[in-house]
């Protein structure tokens, strides 16, 4: 994405630009204020346009806490899951996110706020440019509108996996007539689909510029949507039209997901485009207090939010075949320093534990900013070698041009596996998609890859394949479903996928119980229902004068 990763920072100063001068209330009007003539709009126009509706996905608009609390890679979410805790200096920081970890819900929660204004942000440059370009002369004008459908469809997609109700309206609507109730939940989704279904049927199947989205984004995205509906039809068929196109493959070893060389290669179906250039504007702010503390400043001194749950650590546990726990007792044993079974080396390109290889460095007790607080499992996944010149030294901490997967291959290929589950046919075919993925694990135990996140010496790296025997709908489910855990772990899907498969609520106070024992902050902690969905901002229903009432 070279010509609109470099004209991201000045459509985006353009755009903010132009916000200043308005009320937040006033952010969703997307009635334009005055009209471009065909003359005008240039070619290079509509690249700034459409540059500015890419950068929506980056969730800086005005500041870092907005990307902070509400940040695109859905961290925040891993922390209302089983997977992870909130992390950083202790349960009053960024108290916001400690209150999404204990199901504490409120509508005036920072995260509640950011997210549904970084959405809607976004969904306003899409409509802008969308505006721009209609009754222009531009070349590849429909395309270019495919492109600008998937963001939508996609930033739509993320507002309605959290919130329960959310206004919908297109570029030619005015969004301060539009209520939350207008449209049901299933009818969001139709519309979301239409939106993919129309990009699809426009792309073209290659770009030239990396980053711009793709016939296969469009399919990629389209499965996950259909994933959430349970449609498993309509996953089956995007998902084979990406994994039969041949253009994406699993990664040779499981570190290759946080190297910068891997950028839009291999698995990276919808990737994030992130940059140094700038003055470091556009690097991945969303994830920045995630980087560990690390002794000798080697990360910056970073903030060390967003550690690895113990249950999560625990699932990596694997048998005498090199097999997952899938009857439940996988969190029986806790996997510390003291634990002498197998694991899954995913672990450990993972999270940091003591004494193990953190990109190159050994991970100790002084790279956890609250051990006692939240103990030792500071995440991996975005931070590349801290001794590559790509990384930015100092403040901001962590920081490089790594993107960011939104949606990577391996998430595909375990979508088309659950669907062929869902539907009880072809469980084979199924057992074979999730094999691939385990292979790459298996083949990831390797002493030699640089940086050196594995060590065979202190751990026993056992993966196994999963053996026709025994492989029936029920137990090939649970093998997907811990694929899923295990293969994305910290990437920003496992809330949502308790919540696709109905289980967040059992799973995650069944979780809360277990975990108090040794994170007392969860003693009393409970979910209910009714607290699945993020309430509506509390300032944004105040201003919409009863529209977003039930």
């Amino acid at each position: 994405m070279k010509k609109i990763a470099n004209k991201i920072a000045t459509g985006a100063a353009i755009i903010c630009l132009a916000y200043i001068t308005v009320s937040c209330s006033d952010m969703l009007d997307l009635k334009p204020q005055g009209q471009f003539t065909e003359n005008q709009m240039q070619d290079e126009s509509i690249e700034g346009l459409v540059s500015s509706a890419y950068a929506g996905l980056e969730s800086h608009f005005f500041g870092n806490n907005e990307s902070f609390s509400g940040p695109i890679t859905n961290w925040v979410f891993d922390v209302r899951s089983d997977d992870a805790y909130k992390g950083g200096g202790g349960v009053s920081m960024e108290a916001n996110i400690h209150q999404l970890e204990i199901s504490n819900l409120t509508a005036d929660n920072a995260t509640c706020l950011n997210k549904w204004r970084n959405n809607y942000y976004a969904i306003s440059r899409v409509h802008k440019a969308m505006n721009a370009i209609t009754g222009s002369s531009v070349k590849d004008k429909e395309a270019v509108l495919g492109e600008l459908k998937v963001l939508r469809a996609y930033f739509y997609f993320d507002l309605i996996r959290i919130f329960e109700r959310i206004p919908y309206f297109t570029e030619s609507e005015n969004p301060n007539y539009k209520g939350s109730m207008e449209f049901s939940r299933g009818e969001i989704f139709d519309k979301i689909k239409q939106d993919l279904r129309e990009a699809y049927q426009v792309l073209p199947e290659t770009q030239s510029q990396a980053g711009r989205f793709n016939r296969y984004v469009a399919a990629a995205l389209m499965a996950k949507v259909a994933a959430f509906t349970s449609s498993w039809a309509d996953v089956i068929t995007y998902s084979d039209y990406v994994i039969n196109s041949k253009q994406y493959e699993l990664y040779d070893n499981f570190g290759d997901l946080s190297k910068i060389e891997f950028n839009n290669k291999k698995e990276a179906i919808m990737a994030i485009q992130f940059s140094t250039a700038n003055n470091n504007a556009h690097i991945n702010w969303n994830n920045l207090l995630n980087t560990t503390y690390s002794e000798n400043n080697l990360f910056g001194s970073g903030d060390d939010f967003f550690l690895a749950s113990q249950n999560l650590v625990n699932a990596f546990r694997t048998d005498d075949n090199g097999l997952p726990y899938l009857d439940g007792t996988f969190n029986n044993v806790n996997v510390t320093s003291t634990y002498d079974g197998n694991v899954d080396p995913r672990l450990d390109f993972t999270v940091g534990r003591i004494g193990f290889p953190f990109r190159g460095h050994i991970y100790n007790s002084k790279w956890c900013r609250a051990y006692e607080v939240y103990g030792e499992y500071s995440g991996k996944k975005g931070l590349i070698d801290p001794s590559s010149p790509e990384m930015v030294k100092g403040f901001p901490w962590g920081a490089s041009a790594l993107n960011f997967n939104l949606i990577r291959y391996a998430d595909i290929l375990l979508l088309k596996a659950e669907a062929l589950i869902e539907q009880n046919t072809q469980l084979d075919e199924a057992r074979v998609l999730i094999n691939q993925v385990r292979s790459k694990a298996a083949r990831s135990v390797d002493p030699a890859y640089t940086p050196i996140d594995v060590d065979p010496m202190k751990a026993s790296y056992n993966v196994g394949l999963y053996p026709a025997s025994g492989w029936t709908q029920d137990y090939a489910r649970r093998a997907v479903h811990m694929e899923r855990r295990l293969e994305l772990a910290m990437e920003g899907n496992r809330w949502f996928d308790l919540v696709r498969w109905n289980t967040a609520v059992s799973t995650i106070n069944a979780y809360m119980k277990s975990e108090s024992k040794l994170r007392p902050y969860y003693e009393n902690a409970a979910i209910t229902e009714n607290e699945i969905f993020l309430p509506i901002p509390v300032s944004e229903a105040e201003n919409a004068n009863g529209l977003y009432n039930k």
